[in-house]
Parts: C-alpha cells; structure tokens; sequence
C-alpha cells in the first residue's frame, strides 16, 4: 500500500536535523557528503594514486551511515512520502521558465527537460553532467568540503571559513540560475 503525504514541513525536518547535528558535535564527529565520497574513494585503493586519499579510513567509516542513512531515506521519501502536487512556483518564474521552453514548470518537483533519462542521454545533457561534475567536484576540492558539510555542520559550529563558502556557494547559485541557466535553455 503506497501512502501520499506532503512533504514533511521545516519544522519538523529542521529540529531532527539540529538534533542530529547536536549529536555529531557532543560526539567530535563531522558532517558532510564529500567526507563519504573521500572514504569510499580511500577504501577502493585510490590513496595509491593520491596522497588526498592516503588517511586511515577506517576510522571515518562510521560516516558511511550518512550515506546508507541518505539513500534509504531517498527511497522511502520518494516511494512513501511523496504526492504529485508539484511545486507551487510564482507565476512570473512559470512565465520565465516557458520562455526557456519548459513545457510545466512547477507541475512535477524536477522537470523533465533536465532530468529525463532522454535529456541527461543527449549530447548536451552528457556535456552539462561533465563539465558539472568537473566544476563541482573541482569546487568541493578547492572549499575543502561540500555545501552540506559547510552549511550544515560548518555554520552551527561557527567557523568562518564555512560561512564564506557557504556566500559563495549562495552567490555561484545566484549566477547560475539568473544568468548561465537561460543561455543553457
């Protein structure tokens, strides 16, 4: 039996999430996806190609449960939780988005003239997926950390160097959304 629910509102995720990260810090314990990705890369024999990944991974192995914890809780909100209602997006965006040839904006949560399998498959979506995965991994490198580890853990504890990627990160968003994006489409 499928159940429908709304997606749970801010606060009820908001309080879990300060709850987990309250925990991580009374434990000395940090938060982020990229740290996952960097075990994984240290676990697969990578630290033979870089020193990066040439640290005891075992003993960040516990903050592998962030990304088992990650996609177990995609499945269950997407196959459990989850409705079509769609977005409710303000009619000047939906204005905006059908000029750049997006047929229903807002009618399903990601649309489909990017994340179909038809658009990732064409020469475009591979070029965009590439250069993406380049950029993002280069930006992660370079930041020391991905926008969850900064803006989650990073920010609550207050360190300053979090709070400028995170600027930053807001900022790159900004560019990208109001002037790289209508180019793309």
């Amino acid at each position: 039996m499928e159940v429908l629910l709304n997606p749970w509102p801010w606060y009820v995720s908001g309080p879990l999430i300060a709850l987990v990260m309250a925990l991580l810090l009374y434990f000395g314990k940090t938060f982020g996806m990229s740290s996952n990705l960097k075990t994984l890369c240290a676990m697969g024999g990578a630290g033979k190609f870089s020193d990066m990944f040439r640290f005891k991974w075992r003993d960040q192995i516990w903050n592998l449960t962030v990304l088992v914890g990650a996609m177990i809780g995609g499945f269950i909100a997407v196959n459990y939780l989850s409705n079509d209602s769609g977005t409710d997006l303000n009619p000047k965006t939906v204005l905006e988005l059908q000029t750049m040839n997006f047929e229903t904006p807002g009618a399903k949560l990601v649309p489909d003239e990017i994340y179909s399998f038809d658009a990732v498959a064409s020469p475009k979506g591979l070029i965009l997926l590439i250069i993406g995965g380049l950029l993002v991994g280069f930006g992660t490198r370079y930041a020391d950390g991905c926008t969850s580890g900064h803006a989650i853990t990073g920010l609550s504890s207050l360190q300053k160097p979090s709070l400028i990627a995170v600027i930053g990160f807001f900022i790159g968003g900004l560019i990208m959304t109001n002037f790289i994006l209508p180019l793309l489409f």
